[in-house]
């Protein structure tokens, strides 16, 4: 165990550089998922039947194919298709982003219909615009009720950096793994790699805590310290009834 541990300070320039790959493509992956949420999560709501129909077939083609083929099409099956040859964590973050922005889009129509009807009424007979209405009175609504399955999404796709490993990018996983092989400790390896990536989840979910905290007073709804620390689970969107709206 010594031996791993020396030989992972020593190199320890490797393990940042692998650090900063796995941060990347959680956070390149996480702003793409995000404005494909509310761009597919938007259309999903639509008066039209196509543009309903396309943001349905595109997410449900994401959310029901598999992220490693995602993964494995973009980094080995589209070059030959393409001419180009695309850089490993350049498809980490495309398919992180179709991927997760697929599962969020549902988290954002769910969270938008789950306004309760009387918020609509109430923000036309103010005379607001569709925008209006959207952005002042919908929107932060349904924004506190995103957060917490957002934050589950943002976790997931931490958890699933280490598949930058299967196309060859150096990232933590890759780097550890390599220290792995180097000095044959597998345990205090792996035992490091589950500590590292605990550590980088509760530091994205304080993030995420305090954006709720944020939300939340702007709706007048004010929270203490604690509630920073306190786990949170994915729960449906639902209005105070416990339905959609």
């Amino acid at each position: 165990m010594g031996d791993f541990f020396s030989y992972f300070f020593d190199h320890f320039d490797q393990v940042g550089s692998g650090l900063g790959v796995t941060a990347q493509a959680t956070v390149y992956g996480a702003l793409l998922a995000f404005v494909l949420s509310f761009a597919f999560g938007f259309m999903g709501r639509s008066r039209y039947t196509l543009v309903r129909t396309v943001a349905r077939v595109i997410v449900e083609f994401f959310r029901g194919t598999s992220l490693y083929i995602q993964l494995f099409w973009l980094y080995y099956a589209l070059p030959p298709l393409t001419g180009y040859e695309l850089d490993a964590l350049f498809c980490g973050v495309v398919a992180f982003g179709l991927n997760y922005g697929a599962y969020g889009s549902e988290v954002v129509r769910g969270a938008l219909n789950a306004v309760p009807r009387a918020q609509f009424e109430a923000a036309v007979a103010l005379n607001l615009s569709p925008f209006q209405r959207m952005r002042r009175v919908i929107l932060p609504q349904a924004w506190v009720q995103m957060i917490p399955s957002l934050t589950s999404l943002l976790i997931m796709l931490l958890k699933a950096t280490p598949l930058l490993w299967l196309i060859s990018a150096a990232d933590l996983t890759q780097v550890v793994q390599a220290m792995r092989d180097r000095t044959g400790a597998t345990v205090p390896a792996y035992l490091t790699l589950l500590v590292l990536y605990f550590v980088f989840a509760y530091v994205l979910t304080l993030l995420m805590n305090a954006l709720e905290r944020r939300a939340k007073k702007r709706l007048g709804r004010h929270e203490g310290a604690k509630g920073l620390f306190r786990a949170r689970s994915a729960v449906p969107a639902t209005t105070s009834t416990g339905g959609a709206a």
